[in-house]
Protein backbone atom coordinates (compact mmCIF):
# COMPACT_ATOMS: atom_id res chain seq x y z
CA UNK A 1 0.00 0.00 0.00
CA UNK A 2 1.55 3.57 -1.25
CA UNK A 3 0.29 6.46 0.81
CA UNK A 4 0.35 9.28 -2.39
CA UNK A 5 0.18 13.38 -1.86
CA UNK A 6 -1.56 15.73 -3.92
CA UNK A 7 -0.55 19.32 -3.10
CA UNK A 8 -2.19 22.52 -5.48
CA UNK A 9 -2.13 25.84 -5.04
CA UNK A 10 -4.45 28.51 -7.67
CA UNK A 11 -1.61 30.96 -8.73
CA UNK A 12 2.70 30.96 -9.46
CA UNK A 13 2.55 33.48 -6.82
CA UNK A 14 1.18 30.92 -4.01
CA UNK A 15 3.25 28.50 -2.29
CA UNK A 16 2.95 25.30 -1.68
CA UNK A 17 5.30 24.12 1.88
CA UNK A 18 2.21 24.10 3.85
CA UNK A 19 0.75 21.44 1.75
CA UNK A 20 4.29 19.71 1.48
CA UNK A 21 4.96 19.55 5.37
CA UNK A 22 1.41 18.48 5.86
CA UNK A 23 1.30 15.27 3.55
CA UNK A 24 4.97 14.68 4.17
CA UNK A 25 4.03 14.41 7.88
CA UNK A 26 1.20 12.15 7.42
CA UNK A 27 3.17 9.89 5.43
CA UNK A 28 2.79 10.11 1.61
CA UNK A 29 5.66 8.89 0.15
CA UNK A 30 5.60 10.83 -3.32
CA UNK A 31 3.83 13.73 -3.99
CA UNK A 32 1.99 15.50 -6.81
CA UNK A 33 2.48 18.94 -7.21
CA UNK A 34 1.01 21.54 -9.34
CA UNK A 35 0.66 25.08 -9.74
CA UNK A 36 -2.89 25.26 -11.40
CA UNK A 37 -6.51 27.00 -11.01
CA UNK A 38 -9.10 24.69 -9.74
CA UNK A 39 -11.42 25.95 -12.09
CA UNK A 40 -9.34 24.54 -14.90
CA UNK A 41 -10.18 20.57 -15.41
CA UNK A 42 -7.26 19.36 -17.26
CA UNK A 43 -5.09 19.55 -13.92
CA UNK A 44 -2.16 17.69 -15.28
CA UNK A 45 -0.24 16.63 -12.14
CA UNK A 46 -3.93 15.47 -10.69
CA UNK A 47 -4.52 13.58 -13.90
CA UNK A 48 -0.47 11.80 -13.15
CA UNK A 49 -1.44 11.28 -9.55
CA UNK A 50 -4.43 9.26 -10.13
CA UNK A 51 -3.30 7.53 -12.68
CA UNK A 52 -0.54 6.40 -10.29
CA UNK A 53 -2.80 5.10 -8.15
CA UNK A 54 -2.65 1.29 -7.49
CA UNK A 55 -5.79 -0.91 -5.44
CA UNK A 56 -4.81 -0.55 -1.97
CA UNK A 57 -3.46 2.85 -1.99
CA UNK A 58 -4.20 5.76 -0.37
CA UNK A 59 -4.20 9.96 -1.63
CA UNK A 60 -3.90 11.81 0.87
CA UNK A 61 -4.68 15.71 -0.38
CA UNK A 62 -4.24 18.76 2.15
CA UNK A 63 -7.83 20.42 2.35
CA UNK A 64 -11.04 19.30 0.25
CA UNK A 65 -11.05 22.31 -1.65
CA UNK A 66 -7.67 21.71 -3.88
CA UNK A 67 -8.83 18.47 -4.97
CA UNK A 68 -11.46 19.05 -6.34
CA UNK A 69 -13.53 22.24 -8.71
CA UNK A 70 -17.06 21.73 -7.41
CA UNK A 71 -19.23 18.88 -5.20
CA UNK A 72 -20.00 16.93 -8.18
CA UNK A 73 -16.38 16.54 -9.28
CA UNK A 74 -15.56 15.50 -5.84
CA UNK A 75 -17.83 12.82 -5.90
CA UNK A 76 -17.21 11.91 -9.39
CA UNK A 77 -13.19 11.59 -8.26
CA UNK A 78 -14.34 10.20 -4.87
CA UNK A 79 -16.28 7.67 -6.52
CA UNK A 80 -13.52 6.44 -9.15
CA UNK A 81 -11.09 6.05 -6.34
CA UNK A 82 -13.41 4.14 -4.02
CA UNK A 83 -14.60 2.21 -7.34
CA UNK A 84 -11.04 1.41 -7.81
CA UNK A 85 -10.36 0.55 -4.51
CA UNK A 86 -8.43 3.15 -3.36
CA UNK A 87 -8.73 5.49 0.17
CA UNK A 88 -8.95 9.15 0.30
CA UNK A 89 -7.76 11.12 3.31
CA UNK A 90 -8.17 14.91 3.58
CA UNK A 91 -5.89 16.05 6.51
CA UNK A 92 -7.10 19.65 7.91
CA UNK A 93 -11.18 18.37 7.26
CA UNK A 94 -10.32 15.24 8.88
CA UNK A 95 -12.34 12.93 6.74
CA UNK A 96 -11.00 9.50 5.93
CA UNK A 97 -13.33 7.81 2.84
CA UNK A 98 -12.62 4.52 3.72
CA UNK A 99 -13.50 4.74 7.58
CA UNK A 100 -17.76 4.97 8.14
CA UNK A 101 -17.87 8.48 8.87
CA UNK A 102 -16.20 8.98 5.54
CA UNK A 103 -18.25 6.22 3.76
CA UNK A 104 -21.60 8.35 5.52
CA UNK A 105 -19.24 11.75 4.19
CA UNK A 106 -19.59 10.16 0.70
CA UNK A 107 -23.30 9.13 0.89
CA UNK A 108 -23.78 12.86 2.00
CA UNK A 109 -21.65 13.81 -0.75
CA UNK A 110 -23.84 12.00 -3.84
CA UNK A 111 -26.82 13.80 -2.69
CA UNK A 112 -25.20 17.02 -2.96
CA UNK A 113 -23.78 16.39 -5.97
CA UNK A 114 -26.93 15.22 -7.55
CA UNK A 115 -28.66 18.35 -6.10
CA UNK A 116 -26.26 20.27 -7.72
CA UNK A 117 -26.82 18.69 -11.08
CA UNK A 118 -30.27 19.49 -10.65
CA UNK A 119 -30.31 23.24 -9.69
CA UNK A 120 -27.40 23.59 -13.12
CA UNK A 121 -29.86 21.89 -15.07
CA UNK A 122 -33.36 24.41 -13.84
CA UNK A 123 -31.41 27.32 -14.23
CA UNK A 124 -30.09 26.36 -17.74
CA UNK A 125 -33.45 25.32 -18.51
CA UNK A 126 -34.77 28.48 -16.69
CA UNK A 127 -32.30 30.75 -18.88
CA UNK A 128 -32.77 29.26 -22.14
CA UNK A 129 -36.82 29.72 -21.90
CA UNK A 130 -36.14 33.42 -21.05
CA UNK A 131 -34.23 34.12 -23.70
CA UNK A 132 -36.68 32.33 -25.85
CA UNK A 133 -39.54 34.33 -24.57
CA UNK A 134 -37.04 37.90 -25.24
CA UNK A 135 -36.93 36.49 -29.27
CA UNK A 136 -33.04 35.05 -28.70
CA UNK A 137 -32.44 32.21 -31.52
CA UNK A 138 -31.44 29.05 -29.32
CA UNK A 139 -29.25 26.47 -31.24
CA UNK A 140 -27.09 26.73 -34.20
CA UNK A 141 -27.63 29.46 -36.71
CA UNK A 142 -28.91 27.99 -40.12
CA UNK A 143 -27.58 28.98 -43.23
CA UNK A 144 -29.10 32.27 -45.24
CA UNK A 145 -31.80 31.29 -47.20
CA UNK A 146 -29.81 32.79 -50.11
CA UNK A 147 -26.81 30.25 -49.94
CA UNK A 148 -29.40 27.49 -49.51
CA UNK A 149 -31.09 28.19 -52.63
CA UNK A 150 -28.03 28.39 -54.55
CA UNK A 151 -26.99 25.53 -53.26
CA UNK A 152 -30.25 23.95 -54.72
CA UNK A 153 -29.87 25.78 -57.59
CA UNK A 154 -26.74 23.98 -58.54
CA UNK A 155 -28.27 20.90 -57.42
CA UNK A 156 -30.76 20.81 -59.54
CA UNK A 157 -28.58 21.73 -62.72
CA UNK A 158 -25.60 19.48 -61.65
CA UNK A 159 -25.91 17.68 -64.96
CA UNK A 160 -25.57 20.33 -67.16
CA UNK A 161 -22.83 22.26 -64.70
CA UNK A 162 -20.80 18.75 -63.75
CA UNK A 163 -20.64 19.73 -60.05
CA UNK A 164 -21.06 16.81 -57.28
CA UNK A 165 -22.92 16.87 -54.28
CA UNK A 166 -18.77 17.40 -52.71
CA UNK A 167 -18.62 20.63 -55.22
CA UNK A 168 -21.63 22.65 -54.37
CA UNK A 169 -21.21 22.20 -50.07
CA UNK A 170 -17.82 23.54 -51.07
CA UNK A 171 -18.52 26.47 -53.21
CA UNK A 172 -21.76 27.33 -51.08
CA UNK A 173 -20.84 26.45 -47.38
CA UNK A 174 -24.34 24.76 -46.83
CA UNK A 175 -23.93 21.48 -45.11
CA UNK A 176 -24.03 18.39 -46.87
CA UNK A 177 -26.85 17.34 -44.62
CA UNK A 178 -28.50 20.98 -45.03
CA UNK A 179 -28.57 20.13 -48.64
CA UNK A 180 -29.91 17.05 -48.87
CA UNK A 181 -32.92 17.47 -46.49
CA UNK A 182 -33.64 20.89 -48.58
CA UNK A 183 -33.73 18.56 -52.02
CA UNK A 184 -35.99 15.73 -50.11
CA UNK A 185 -38.10 18.97 -48.86
CA UNK A 186 -38.77 20.10 -52.34
CA UNK A 187 -38.58 16.77 -53.90
CA UNK A 188 -35.88 17.11 -56.42
CA UNK A 189 -33.97 14.26 -57.23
Amino acid sequence: MAIIGYARVSTKEQELELQIEKLTGYGCEKIFMEKQSGAKSDREELAKALDYLREGDKLVVYKLDRLARSTFDLHKIVKELHDRGIALVFIKEQIDFSSPPGKLMFTMLGAIAEFERDLIADRTAEGRERAKAQGEHMGRIGKPEKDIKKALKLYSERESNGLSVQDIVRMTNVPRSTLYAKVREQGLK
